[in-house]
This record gives structure tokens, sequence and C-alpha cells, in this order.
């Protein structure tokens, strides 16, 4: 593989990440703690980043000096932990692909009055257009960065409408007025929780980037995709501190939608639409090539048809949005068991690093598995509190 092929790969692998990360739940994210926190939120952001950084590095980095697929290096940790760890991730896509697929139907309804569920089905389509062509990845590749690419320049856009108060901002996120844990939890969860973090890693090693002689392009790929995410973050918060810092009340059930409506007028909220179908269609492609690349190693039959059942995942999801409508119960309870999913697999993968059986003769920086461990301890925490809630609710 030459040089220039390579790093479209890592490109197209950050990308990838960074539109599964940017989904309708991480614009509502930013906008409510943001409408909470004002400038503070700026520190939040921050710290955020760099726990994203030391989980998305030490994950990255084990996927491809094994050569493996995180449940195959969960199976060799302990057998059968690979097979819960599948399980957890795709029912867990496949929940949150129902929200994604919403969140496009609600992005065609703000562009063209289409009803929601009509919307959903035009994008459903359009997921698993992407999958029936003959070099599905490279398109996978490059619709990522194509709306990548033109989320960030919109909300770029709308940011200096929204004339954001940038010097208090910058200042509050080196000395925050008030801190929130929960908040900053919930930010690292959104960006390299569940399946988000695997869609780049595992999107590598098919690409057969792998061994230690790759761990250069890796690190790059792995900060690259944390990049996207956050300079999205930065900018989504700088317009709705804009908007906030107005004295401008957000509509609750909507608050992105109230941000670029009030920064920018009806063409701000044309620009909404555009950027809410994007993160939530780029974010349902993510979601299903991720889930189902935990359960190709299991059988050949699963991995000679993986195409097949990323379209039936896709679908199913479609259908059950269409059907039903958004499923607010099964949402909560599947974001509660996304906040195990991190500890757990980060936990794994730390363990990993040190067996001879799964690296080799590599040798793990002691740094990168202190930092993992402080986040496994953090983020296992706050997601059992999380479950409890979420299971509370249900019953």
């Amino acid at each position: 593989m030459d040089h220039r092929s390579r790093l479209r790969l890592l490109l197209g692998a950050a990308f990838l990440m960074a539109t599964s990360a940017i989904g309708p739940g991480f614009l509502t994210q930013t906008t409510t703690f943001t409408e909470q926190l004002a400038a503070n939120f700026g520190f939040v952001i921050l710290i955020s980043i760099i726990i994203d950084i030391g989980a998305q590095l030490n994950i990255w980095r084990i996927i491809s000096v094994s050569g493996k697929p995180a449940q195959d290096i969960a199976n060799s940790v302990l057998p059968g932990l690979g097979f819960i760890l599948s399980i957890l991730i795709v029912l867990g896509g496949l929940a949150f692909n129902i929200g994604n697929i919403a969140g496009a139907g609600l992005g065609t309804n703000v562009l063209f009055g289409l009803s929601p569920k009509i919307g959903a089905l035009f994008s459903g389509i359009v997921a698993i257009g992407i999958f029936l062509v003959r070099e599905a990845e490279k398109l996978m590749d490059r619709f990522a960065q194509i709306l990548g690419f033109i989320m960030i320049g919109l909300t770029i856009y709308v940011m200096f409408t929204a004339q954001p108060p940038v010097g208090e901002a910058a200042i509050r996120s080196v000395a925050p007025e008030k801190i929130n844990f929960l908040a900053i939890v919930t930010l690292v969860g959104g960006t390299v929780g569940g399946y988000i973090t695997f869609a780049g890693g595992h999107r590598l090693l098919e690409a057969g980037i792998k061994g230690k002689e790759s761990l250069g392009y890796v690190n790059r790929s792995a900060i690259s995709a944390i990049s996207i995410a956050s300079i999205m973050r930065i900018f989504l918060f700088l317009a709705a501190l804009g908007v906030v810092a107005q004295g401008i009340t957000l509509d609750p059930d909507n608050p992105p939608a109230s941000v670029f409506q009030a920064a920018a007028g009806n063409i701000g909220y044309k620009i909404f639409g555009v950027i809410m179908w994007s993160a939530a269609v780029t974010s349902v492609v993510g979601a299903a090539y991720t889930s189902v690349s935990f359960i190709k190693t299991f059988s050949p039959l699963i991995e000679r048809n993986q195409k097949w059942i990323i379209v039936g995942f896709i679908a199913v999801s479609t259908l059950i949005f269409s059907l039903v409508g958004k499923p607010v119960s099964l949402l909560i309870l599947a974001g509660s068991l996304n906040g195990l999913i991190l500890p757990l697999s980060l936990g794994v993968i730390l363990i990993a690093a040190h067996k001879k059986s799964v690296v080799g003769d590599y040798k793990h920086p002691i740094w990168l598995t202190i930092f993992g461990a402080f986040i496994v301890i953090a983020m296992a925490y706050m997601g059992v509190i999380s479950l409890f809630e979420g299971m509370t609710s249900l019953f």
C-alpha cells in the first residue's frame, strides 16, 4: 500500500469515528449543557477531549498491534468475554440507530416539510445504498468526509453570526467558576462510548493497517478523529453560547434547532436541518458498520454476508422507527448500558496490552496504562449510576 493510499484510509477512519460521534444526541447534549453552564462548559469540553484521546489511543493502538478486532482481544483475555462485549455493542448500536434514524427524519422535516417517518425511510434508503455499491468501504469513507466538512463549515458560519463572547469562553475553559463532572462523563460517553471508538479502529484493521510498524499512522488517525469531533463540539458550543449570552431561552424540545434559528433566522433553521440530517445519517452508517464488525469474526457465514447483515441492521432500525416511532424507554436503557461499555472494553484492552499472547513483544507505554485505568474507574462509577437511573425510569 503506497503512502497516499494509507493516508486516505487513515483520514477515512478518522472521519468515520468522528461522524459516528456527531449524531443527534451530540447536538442536543452540547447545546443543553451550554445553556446550563454557559462559558464554563468550555472547561468540560477541554477535559473531555483529554480523556477521549487517552481512551482512543489505548484502544486503537492495541487493536493495531494485536491485529485483532476488540471482540477477539476480549476472548483472548477471558473466553466468552468477547461475546458479552459484542452483545452490548450490537444492542446499544441498534437502539441508538433508531434514534439516529429519528434524527434523520427530523432533518428532512426541517428541510423539506416531509413527515419525520417519510424522511426516516428516505434516509434509511440512502444509508443502505452506500453498502450496496461495489466498493462500499471507500464510499463510506468519502461520505463521512464530505458530510463531516459540511457540518463543520455550516456550524462555523452560524457561530460567527451568533457573535459569542470568545474571550470569556477561553478564560473559563482553564479557570471555570463551576465544574460539572456529570457533563464530562456524558461528553466522554458520547464521543468514545459504546461502539463509537471502535468505528475507526476496526476500519483501519479491515484495511490492513496493523502491526507495530503502523503505530505512527494509527496515533495520527486516532488523534485526528478526536480532533474532528472536538472542532465540531467547540464551534457548536460557541454558537450556543452566543445565543445564550443574549438572554435567549432555548426550546427544551429541540435546543440545537433554537440555537441555529436564533443565530441566523430562517436560514439558520434550514442549516440546522442539513446538519441534523448529516449528523444522523453518518451515525447510522457508522453504527451499522461497527456493530456488525463485532460479530463477523464469530462465523464464516456472517463474514461472507457482512454487507447484507449491515443492510438488514439499517432496515430494521428504520422499520422500527417508522412503525413505532421513537422508543424513548429503550433509548434510556440503551444509554445506560452504553455508559458501561467503555469501561468494560477499555479495561479489557488495558489487560490485553500486557499479555504477550495478544501483543507479542510490544511494550505499552506506562502513562497510557495509568491514564486508561483512571478513565475505566471514573466511567464505571458514573455508568453504574446511570444504569440504575435508566432502569428506574422503566419500572
